[in-house]
């Protein structure tokens, strides 16, 4: 099977590569940075194609008889920092992922496994976990990435009625493990307990899922779904105070014990965040990052559990690897 991922230096893409390579798979990746795949990817069997998804046409006849298509390239990170990011987000979240789609069935590729996220899924009144069927409208979105994110799945739909190519959704929980070179939210959150930045906890609810359980799910779902179907991948609703108890367990390092009110939170959020702007500096925490991480909306991957027999790992393994990943890469702590 040959196999084109995009994003392969990101937690997702890289954990991909991986399991695609211990596969047998044949693959190609798109990154921004040569060296930085270098470093990440030395010793595997992978072609490295730099570009980005701002501009596809330089770059889109690798996928030229490629049978699969595995896109978690989004533009993400960035919009939990200030500034107006609503136009790249819709462009590479929303227009550029449908004309690589395009691309995809001009040059043949059999199927495509598209990277969402569970944010796009609306929060049930009763408490009950949501599932795929809890689709969200735009103007719902906590944030503008989860809105571009609605929208770019809403233009799928579009793409797959006037298509042949299948296409398999995967939306990931909020995602921690090994390999987060960025690193991600998640990743300078265990950087940030590992050096004690944290001062302390406050009410909070999210799912989070390993990305190495999200990566095989997606393969599974290449290898075994007929496309034109969406799975949750979610593996543990967990928060900051259990986070923080088990990152405790597995590094070693003394968590923060100290408990915050969320209106106190908000307040200081907003403080720091007015306070950067003018130092011209980023927080550690966002207003948008803090709405993520008090909805309290739990998300169910039993879907992905049936049709795809997705494996959860234990949370604590997940944070176990993941600090010493952080740790063998120079992290402190």
């Amino acid at each position: 099977m040959r196999a084109f991922v995009t994003g392969g230096t990101g937690l997702l893409g890289g954990n991909l590569i991986r399991l695609l390579a211990d596969q047998g798979y044949q693959i190609k990746t798109l990154v921004r940075s040569a060296k930085k795949a270098e470093t990440l990817f030395g010793g595997l069997n992978v072609e490295v194609i730099t570009g980005d998804m701002m501009d596809i046409e330089p770059w889109a006849h690798h996928l030229k008889d490629c049978d699969v298509l595995f896109h978690t390239a989004a533009y993400f990170r960035e919009t939990f920092r200030r500034g107006d990011h609503w136009t790249p987000l819709h462009k590479v979240n929303v227009t550029q992922t449908v004309r690589l789609f395009e691309y995809a069935e001009k040059y043949g590729v059999g199927k495509i496994i598209h990277t969402s996220t569970n944010a796009t899924i609306r929060k049930r009144g009763d408490g009950r976990p949501s599932d795929e069927s809890d689709r969200m409208d735009p103007d719902e979105a906590l944030n503008l990435y989860g809105k571009s994110k609605v929208v770019g799945d809403q233009a799928i739909d579009k793409f797959l009625r006037e298509h042949k190519t299948p296409v398999v959704t995967i939306l990931p929980a909020w995602m921690f493990g090994p390999g987060d070179s960025a690193p991600t939210g998640s990743g300078q959150l265990v950087l940030n307990f590992l050096s004690r930045k944290l001062p302390g906890s406050f009410p909070s609810g999210i799912d989070v899922v390993d990305a190495r359980d999200v990566a095989l799910a997606m393969i599974k779902a290449a290898e075994s779904s007929v496309g034109n179907e969406r799975y949750i991948i979610s593996g543990h609703y967990t928060n900051l105070e259990e986070l923080f108890a088990i990152l405790q367990r597995v590094s070693g390092v003394q968590g923060p014990s100290k408990k915050f009110p969320l209106p106190l939170v908000y307040l200081s959020t907003w403080i720091n965040e007015r306070i950067a702007v003018l130092r011209n500096k980023e927080t550690d925490l966002s207003i948008e990052e803090l709405r993520v991480m008090t909805e309290m909306k739990r998300t169910s991957g039993a879907k992905a559990v049936r049709n795809l027999k997705a494996a959860i790992r234990p949370l604590e393994d997940t944070l176990r690897d993941t600090v010493q990943w952080f740790r063998a890469n120079g992290a402190k702590g």
